[in-house]
């Protein structure tokens, strides 16, 4: 059989057109599908940063916002919020120490202690009172004289600014209770004597301030209600807690046995039954559960019963009823 070679020819001549060609229509339609999905990532982009952005309300809607924003400004408590603003503010000034110098604190110690020694030995605890008083008040005519450029007062023999004299004032006209906190000194009320179980008049009274929770205390713990007694600190009761009278007075039988020669014994347990705490006229928070073990040759009541009213004026902070429950063992 003949070959026709010029058909061959023409043939694969054919061929590669025809590839060339669908080839090229490939690449058209992949440059396409790119173009496609370029143009539709490029919108989304463009309108997801345009709805967080260009948000556009109507007329009708800025009105309605405008109307309650003036709406919630109208209805907030803006008298309620000053009288809160300024009752907190007032406390704050209250409670806030007296930042006296040291000087004027020496000052007011030194004079105090000059005064009650120039006092008779059998000066009862009025007297000391009253004469303190009188202590207080004349210092307090000499600070206010001193403010007033008046200089022909006792205290010219100590070098004093208008603003420590503007301090001296106020710590001792607002501040008097606090200064005598700070500086360590302070006159017990006047102790009616009793024995140590005599049950006051109005027992039932004090229990409903304070009642004694926990175990029962044991007889030979002579426990007192709403009763502080002083003595030298054995067990420093800021650290040392007990979950019941009955454990404090158990804790100071069990010091005074383990005592090393030469060691004070406890004979008096202090304790906290309160929840709240216990009211003490010194710097510390004394919480529930406190437990003090003391010593003293002659066991001395601080407080009993009820703060006198006269102690109460000096000390704003005092409650009614004496907190501590204590006990003297033998």
């Amino acid at each position: 059989m003949a070959i026709n070679s010029r058909g061959v020819l023409k043939w694969v001549s054919s061929y590669k057109r025809i590839t060339l060609i669908v080839c090229s229509i490939n690449i058209v339609i992949g440059l396409y599908v790119l173009h496609c999905l370029y143009s539709s990532l490029y919108v989304y982009t463009d309108t997801s940063s345009s709805s967080q952005y260009d948000i556009k309300y109507t007329p009708n809607e800025i009105s309605r916002m405008e109307e309650s924003l003036r709406i919630r400004e109208a209805s907030e408590p803006i008298e309620l919020i000053k009288v809160v603003k300024n009752f907190t503010t007032t406390l704050a000034e209250q409670r806030r120490k007296p930042n006296l110098p040291l000087h004027l604190k020496q000052l007011i110690r030194d004079e105090i202690l000059q005064q009650l020694r120039s006092l008779p030995e059998n000066a009862n605890l009025t007297e000391q009172r009253e004469a303190v008083e009188t202590w207080r008040r004349i210092k307090l005519h000499e600070a206010n004289l001193l403010l007033l450029g008046e200089n022909n007062t006792t205290l010219t023999n100590v070098t004093m600014s208008t603003d420590e004299a503007a301090l001296l004032v106020t710590a001792l006209e607002s501040k008097w209770s606090m200064v005598m906190d700070e500086i360590g000194l302070w006159i017990p009320p006047i102790v009616i004597n009793k024995e140590h179980m005599d049950k006051p008049a109005d027992v039932d009274e004090l229990e409903d301030y304070y009642p004694l929770p926990g175990k029962p205390v044991p007889s030979e713990c002579h426990a007192e209600l709403h009763t502080d007694y002083g003595g030298a600190a054995v067990r420093w009761g800021l650290t040392h807690h007990k979950e019941s009278a009955a454990d404090c007075c158990q804790a100071c039988f069990n010091q005074a046995r383990l005592a090393k020669p030469g060691q004070m014994k406890c004979n008096i347990w202090v304790y906290c039954p309160s929840e709240t705490g216990c009211y003490s006229p010194d710097i510390y928070e004394h919480k529930n559960q406190e437990c003090w073990l003391k010593y003293a040759e002659q066991p001395k009541v601080n407080f009993k019963d009820k703060y006198t009213e006269s102690y109460r004026s000096t000390h704003p902070t005092a409650p009614l009823v004496v907190p501590w429950v204590s006990g003297v063992i033998s």
